[in-house]
């Protein structure tokens, strides 16, 4: 099975709020994209955002045209019925965000909660940091959450990578000045948790974007 057979199926067969990571609103996400002062015409990228209210949150603080990145239809369907006309004033991509051609330099921030984690094959995770490269403009910010040190070993059935806060800053490398970093516990809609990291970096300037595919 593909990951987007994968993906497809789990959002087929459960509702948005049934999967561990559900969250009604992303709270620490939205604290931390209120804090960088953005204009509502700034560009923003939800990563793996295809059933979350992210987007939606964002249209509610006033930001004017989101994008969201998922590589499931079935998830970015959800939301697109979820929304009703709102879904359209979102601009919404279906892909893989390893093999997706992003437009370069779009995007002011960058944010992902809960799939960086799932990049187990350093190959994929070093063209996920080409495509933030790409597309995310020099001075951009990028919010990733990823489980922390504490996290499960495995989610939807898959393996996932958990990280420290320089663990996951090392993955992107020097070019990303990392700003901050915390710790949420995520409560599950069965009543367990899961220990999310987050870390909050700056793009610099000093690195030019690689070509599509990490060539």
């Amino acid at each position: 099975m593909s990951d987007r057979e994968h993906w497809d199926a789990v959002y087929e067969s459960k509702a948005p709020e049934a999967v561990s990571w559900y969250a009604p609103r992303l709270a620490t996400s939205l604290d931390l994209v209120g804090g960088l002062g953005l204009a509502p015409t700034a560009r923003i990228i939800d990563v793996g955002g295809g059933a979350s209210t992210f987007a939606q949150d964002l249209l509610a603080q006033g930001f004017e045209r989101p994008t969201v990145l998922d590589i499931s239809q079935a998830a970015v369907d959800t939301s697109r019925r979820r929304m009703g006309e709102d879904a359209e004033r979102v601009d919404w991509i279906v892909g893989d965000v390893t093999a997706v051609e992003l437009p370069q330099g779009r995007f002011d921030l960058w944010h992902d909660r809960a799939v960086f984690h799932f990049l187990t094959r350093e190959d994929d995770r070093r063209r996920y940091v080409d495509a933030v490269l790409r597309a995310v403009k020099p001075g951009g910010h990028v919010i990733v959450a990823t489980f922390g040190p504490e996290g499960p070993e495995k989610c939807s059935g898959l393996e996932v990578v958990r990280y420290s806060a320089d663990a996951l800053h090392a993955e992107f490398g020097a070019t990303f000045e990392k700003l901050s970093s915390s710790t949420e516990i995520h409560q599950t809609p069965w009543g367990s948790t899961q220990a999310f990291l987050y870390c909050l970096c700056r793009r610099g300037g000093d690195a030019a974007p690689r070509p599509a595919g990490g060539a």
